[in-house]
């Protein structure tokens, strides 16, 4: 790229307060909860006071587009840098209102102390004391007298010279006539020179992500709806977890709750689970690529602003229609009966619980595979084996986890040019052939991470197949995920541990079985040939040691679902022999288990 990337220029604190004011330069966070601590605010009028740099401000001015009429709109500086300081004097220099991170509607009072020329948060104490200027911002407003203010401050505080009292009120004020330097960002930038830049230029190497820049777009345009889009993008996020948000809701912006999207995110006030929390990236990246067919966010951002990828200008109507699919996209995703619905379809996989998901980008992607089908008005019948299959081997070969934007964008485009169905069914029969079921997954499976997708999909297996605990005759293996069951170690822990094994060999996933706590307890640290012998002898003599199985075909029956091999029953096998045979057995299972929720 040549040519100018930015303009350096520095304005007074006034001058780009005066911007905001006035929406020549537009601040998406204001439209989203103040998230610093008051004592932050505190702290940067004091560096300000003392005459310190408080870093630059970024802006990235918005493309000017071509209206309808031919002309074109000027577009506005969006603020992807600086928000949280720029709302911050606001808030406490202009006494402006802000909402705080429970998006309650606040205000931000900062005292002033002129003889120890100290800033502090206002309480109590310093409300009642006479030496502080309560309110800073009353040294900003233009229809207050500094002299009157100092006058009074004096009355109130004998003893003190006026003068002085004026100079440091006065020095307070003039905090207004500080530079802060304006980088901005050329229209012309593409979203990842803006993130390098942004990266470099930035003190803490802070990275934005494309969603992040998204989101600016959407916020800071009135004209389509975006400012309110992004609210119900926002609210959806915050009541996915905290459902009893909407109270807050409905009592602080009612605006909000009279619009079209609050109708359809009521539901979420009566909904608790956990299995899919999304974040307004997952949001965005699910609508936008169900609905507009494409998977990197940067093109989203183009699209967002108008632009024409053969012209290469910038068009209202681009502008108009991509935020129309947006908005529909967003309706798609927060519909009450396909969001219920896509949760059930992965629970029906197995996937019945929060801690099995080992990929956002899955989940995600599984989603999009949903709402595809829906929009080709596919069954339910047809649509929700293609989900289950597609969300299982996306989790278990890890399919999203380099460039899941890449692989969005390559995935989506195959599937609108060749159909869900038979895209699906040629990713998974050349991904999931013969040789990795028999080779490549046991393979895979020689690790000790317990968020490893394998181990996450051998238990959703069991949860699927409706398997018992390890030694129980009634609690199920769904039971126990659900409320987060021990996962016992068929080699006890201790008992490696005593044989001089580390940790990446005695955790090996392997070596793991969904347990009632119980059982696990019992079994201790006991050697494998202790306890599995105790429990031949439990199904002969008919006395529990370790849960309630006690009849042998049960037993059997109980270690060929956790893919224990039988000859355990009997002589104790070399621990790592044991491992190899178990992988094998596994990865068998999990084949069997992806063939039946493919029908």
């Amino acid at each position: 790229m040549t040519g100018q990337l930015y303009s350096v220029t520095p304005q007074p604190i006034d001058t780009i307060l005066t911007w905001v004011k006035s929406e020549e330069i537009a601040i998406p966070e204001i439209q989203r909860p103040f998230v610093w601590e008051n004592s932050k605010v505190r702290e940067l009028l004091d560096s300000l006071y003392q005459g310190y740099p408080i870093g630059y401000l970024i802006t990235w001015r918005n493309p000017n587009v071509k209206l309808k009429d031919g002309t074109l709109a000027v577009g506005k500086r969006v603020l992807i840098d600086g928000q949280q300081r720029v709302t911050a004097l606001m808030a406490s220099l202009l006494g402006q209102i802000v909402l705080n991170k429970d998006y309650d509607s606040t205000r931000i009072t900062i005292a002033f102390h002129p003889m120890e020329e100290k800033f502090e948060v206002l309480n109590a104490a310093v409300r009642n004391d006479k030496a502080w200027i309560p309110d800073v911002s009353i040294l900003f407003d233009p229809t207050k007298k500094m002299n009157s203010i100092a006058r009074d401050y004096v009355e109130a505080n004998e003893g003190l010279d006026q003068d002085d009292v004026f100079e440091r009120l006065d020095r307070v004020r003039k905090i207004g006539n500080n530079q802060v330097g304006i980088i901005e960002l050329s229209e012309n930038l593409d979203v990842e020179t803006v993130t390098e830049i942004f990266i470099r230029v930035n003190s803490q190497g802070a990275a934005l992500s494309q969603a992040d820049f998204a989101m600016s777009k959407i916020a800071v345009n009135e004209t389509y709806g975006g400012n309110l889009l992004r609210k119900a993008i926002d609210y959806f996020c915050h009541m996915s977890i905290a459902p009893e948000f909407i109270n807050k809701i409905q009592e602080k912006d009612l605006s909000f709750s009279q619009s079209e999207f609050m109708p359809k995110m009521k539901w979420l006030a009566d909904f608790n689970d956990d299995l899919y929390d999304p974040t307004y990236t997952d949001m965005l990246r699910v609508a936008y690529t169900s609905e507009m067919g494409r998977g990197e966010l940067k093109n989203l951002v183009a699209l967002l602003s108008g632009r024409n990828f053969e012209t290469r200008a910038f068009e209202d109507s681009i502008a108009e229609k991509s935020f129309a699919q947006l908005k529909a996209g967003i309706h798609n995703f927060i519909n009450e009966t396909n969001f219920k619905k896509f949760i059930m379809i992965l629970k029906s996989a197995g996937f019945v619980s929060s801690s099995l998901v080992t990929s956002q980008n899955a989940v995600n992607f599984a989603y999009i595979v949903y709402l595809t089908g829906r929009a080709q008005d596919l069954s339910n019948s047809a649509v929700e084996p293609l989900v289950r299959q597609w969300f299982a081997m996306s989790v278990l070969t890890g399919r999203y986890s380099g460039s899941p934007e890449t692989r969005y964008d390559q995935d989506i485009r195959q599937i609108r040019s060749q159909g869900l169905s038979n895209y699906i069914k040629l990713v998974c029969q050349a991904t999931l052939s013969d040789e990795y079921w028999s080779t490549l997954l046991p393979n895979q499976m020689d690790t000790s991470a317990a968020r490893s997708p394998y181990w996450s999909t051998f238990q959703a297996a069991q949860a699927s197949d409706g398997d018992k605990g390890f030694l129980s005759t009634d609690i199920t293996c769904k039971d126990l995920l659900e409320i987060q069951g021990d996962a016992h170690h068929l080699y006890p822990k201790q008992y490696l541990k005593d044989k001089g094994l580390q940790r990446g060999l005695y955790n090996q996933i392997a070596n793991l079985a969904i347990t009632q706590s119980d059982i696990n307890i019992a079994i201790g640290a006991k050697a494998p040939s202790v306890y599995f012998a105790q429990l031949v002898q439990q199904c002969e003599n008919g006395k529990k040691k370790y849960g309630n199985i006690t009849d042998r075909a049960e037993l059997e029956k109980n270690l060929k679902s956790h893919a224990i091999p039988l000859e355990i029953l009997d002589q104790e096998l070399n621990y790592e022999d044991f491992l190899t045979i178990r992988r094998t057995l596994m990865a068998q299972k999990i084949k069997k288990y992806f063939e039946r929720i493919s029908i």
